[in-house]
């Protein structure tokens, strides 16, 4: 059994599909229903005991300074990229905290805190399984819950990956190595950090823990905002 001892939250995007917005607030601290959504994921994490908590920033930095002043287990690490490179440049200034890990996006709203739970037998992603077809990546499992392939492209009657993955010690350490790899010696600035994992099956054996729709809400959209506003 393996245990999560720090967290990595992925904050330094723009997030260009919530401007205006986004022009002036960070799209982790906006608000939804007086909770900024960044702080849903620290408190979930806090709830299941893992207080080191990393978050990589780069858009409108300083406001992730004023948030953080008063909270003494965050770490910001700026990630000078963020304008030009994909979420790999972030997981890129991180690689080093890879280890017994459990790495989010930022920009989500947490609903139950249990599946953040803190205990894993391997590395893998929370995943939520879908019927109907989704425009979000598709992980394709076997019989004992490995996975085997991802779509980008999405799918239906598959399980629908959310930006939640944890990685134990050594899997940890080959990541960030590939990591390292792709965005300073091959160039990959414009690839998601997810793709170099999933795009080395062969190398790591990564498994998926189911979570339900209501679990988690990303926002990615004004309108997703709006909706989830509505039904609050």
């Amino acid at each position: 059994m393996n245990y999560i001892k720090r967290a990595i939250i992925m904050a330094a995007g723009i997030g260009s599909r919530l401007q205006p917005l986004t022009h002036i607030t960070p799209k982790p601290l906006i608000q939804v229903d007086g909770i900024k959504m960044i702080d849903s994921i620290v408190s979930a994490l806090h709830e299941n005991n893992i207080h080191e908590i990393i978050v990589v920033i780069g858009h409108l930095k300083e406001q992730f300074y004023e948030w953080a002043k008063d909270k003494p287990d965050i770490r910001l690490i700026e990630n000078p990229y963020y304008k030009t490179a994909n979420n790999i440049s972030s997981l890129f200034v991180a690689r080093d905290f890879i280890d017994d890990v459990i790495i989010l996006d930022g920009d989500q709203i947490i609903y139950n805190k249990n599946i953040l739970h803190q205990n894993f037998d391997h590395s893998g992603y929370s995943v939520c399984w879908t019927e109907t077809d989704t425009n979000e990546w598709i992980l394709t499992v076997n019989e004992n819950m490995r996975v085997t392939s991802y779509s980008r492209r999405g799918g239906k009657q598959g399980w629908q990956l959310f930006s939640i993955s944890r990685w134990t010690k050594s899997d940890g350490l080959k990541l960030a190595r590939l990591i390292e790899k792709e965005f300073i010696e091959h160039k990959q600035t414009d690839i998601y950090w997810d793709d170099v994992p999933l795009s080395h099956l062969n190398i790591f054996d990564l498994t998926v823990y189911p979570i339900k729709v209501n679990d988690i809400i990303e926002v990615d959209t004004i309108d997703e905002l709006k909706k989830l506003e509505t039904k609050l």
